[in-house]
């Protein structure tokens, strides 16, 4: 098993083309650029977790969710949904591509770098590190976003910078005083780079950080360069509904849907082919991955891109329980089952269960639940006995996690009668719409609330198409 943080927990501190490229020189990094497949080789575990090694890399982050309703401790969480392929090809990230054969585009030039913990390559070793020790570049500069270099910082926690203790590099917290590279931030950067581990789903304000980083790049006549990684949700499925720009926020920024089935290599040639950024970008895509690739079929160590996505399960389950941030229920922060659970202490976890269960969703496990939240960076029920449900993903290929969602959401609302609230304005800049709050509290249907997705996920399948990367 890799290391979770291959960097013993040392503190670690990006241009105007309308045509963005993919750089490699690999024929099989081409071949995938242009749609071809690679052979396949190899076989890889179905799980792609940090073991017990995550809790130690957390440093307590994520305390263990205590009873089910028979006061039996629950079922360690499952590190990543069943693979859909037990054999796969090794893939290669974009940072090991652009070390291998794309050089060129940072061969003696000052390199700035938005990254955090999960900049690794297959090995688990620091994009940080693999640049620092490159001959003919200067790493000069490190820009962190949410949650920190570390990743260690509470979702909406302000972040500071400071100085990298291996390298001596300046970091530059992109989620501080300002979100955005000011051109200060970048003085001495002839070239900015992206690495980070996005999850999937549009809420995740990764690629928020991107975009903003890509939009300074362009401003100050710097090429942007994405070093590519895997949605680790496939690139298949594209489940949702499509963000409505008038609610366009740091978690939500373009019209994409609730989960996108997208790279943040591709994300950011759709950014500068349809929304308007103008940057001079170039994407080195990974080796070897496959749109109908989970993350456990990849080989690539998961590191939690923040303390509370543990795991790949929970990430398949984010697109549609992150909605309850925006709600009075708990999502599972301060539990290491974070966003596979919801609950709230005086729901009827069974009755919610039953409920949902009834909506026949294929591809999930609903189960009543108990859990107690031990410091929950959201404050909700610390040290409380929470009842609610835990979802299991049974078969990635058919589940939905928005119509899930959607399908708590209604359930939930209607169990908690006069105990809900809507903390209106998140709930909204999440849902990218007020159409779902509204129509939950008018009284909607599931089928209701989903009317038009369709219509809308298909306008986006076609404007995402010329975009797309990988076969």
């Amino acid at each position: 098993m890799i290391p979770c943080d291959a960097r013993n927990a040392k503190p670690r501190g990006v241009s105007r083309s309308p045509s963005p490229q993919v750089c490699s020189g690999s024929v099989l990094a081409l071949a995938l650029a242009i749609g071809l497949s690679a052979c396949p080789s190899g076989g890889f575990p179905e799980k792609g977790d940090c073991g017990r090694g995550e809790e130690e890399c957390l440093a307590g982050d994520r305390e263990g969710t205590r009873s089910a309703p028979a006061a039996a401790d629950l079922p360690a969480p499952q590190a990543a949904p069943p693979a859909l392929h037990p054999t796969a090809p090794p893939v290669r990230p974009g940072v090991e591509v652009l070390l291998s054969d794309s050089l060129h585009l940072v061969a003696g030039k000052g390199v700035g770098l938005v990254t955090n913990h999960t900049g690794v390559d297959h090995r688990g070793v620091s994009t940080i590190d693999r640049l620092a020790a490159t001959p003919g570049l200067r790493l000069v500069a490190l820009f962190s976003p949410e949650h920190g270099i570390q990743g260690r910082e509470e979702a909406g926690v302000k972040v500071a910078g400071g100085v990298d203790a291996r390298t001596g590099i300046p970091v530059h917290s992109l989620y501080g005083d300002t979100r955005k590279p000011t051109p200060a931030m970048l003085q001495g950067v002839e070239v900015l780079l992206f690495d980070i581990q996005d999850v999937g789903a549009r809420y995740y304000t990764y690629v928020s950080t991107m975009a903003l980083a890509m939009e300074a790049a362009g401003e100050a006549g710097i090429p942007f360069v994405v070093l590519d990684r895997p949605n680790p949700l496939g690139g298949a499925a594209v489940q949702g509904n499509v963000l409505d720009p008038a609610f366009a926020s740091f978690v939500g920024m373009y019209p994409v849907p609730m989960r996108h089935g997208m790279t943040p290599g591709e994300l950011a040639r759709l950014y500068v082919g349809e929304f308007g950024l103008r940057v001079d970008l170039h994407v080195v895509p990974m080796e070897g991955w496959r749109r109908d690739m989970l993350f456990g079929d990849t080989g690539l160590p998961w590191i939690p891109p923040s303390p509370n996505m543990p795991s790949v399960e929970s990430a398949f389950h984010y697109p549609g329980t992150c909605l309850f941030e925006g709600t009075p229920l708990s999502v599972g922060r301060g539990t290491g089952l974070a966003f596979q659970v919801v609950g709230a202490p005086w729901l009827d976890g069974e009755a919610l269960a039953r409920s949902v269960t009834a909506y026949g969703i294929p591809g999930v496990r609903v189960e009543a639940v108990a859990f107690t939240p031990r410091s929950p960076g959201d404050g909700k029920f610390d040290g409380r006995e929470v009842r609610g449900v835990r979802l299991t993903v049974t078969d990635p290929a058919s589940y939905d996690p928005t119509w899930m969602g959607l399908a708590l959401l209604v359930e939930a609302r209607r169990l908690a009668g006069g105990r809900w609230s809507w903390q209106a304005s998140h709930f909204d800049r999440l849902a990218g719409t007020d159409r779902l709050r509204l129509g939950i509290e008018a009284g909607l249907g599931v089928e209701g609330l989903r009317g038009g997705w369709e219509e809308q996920l298909d306008r986006f399948r076609r404007l995402r198409e010329p975009y797309l990367l990988y076969p």
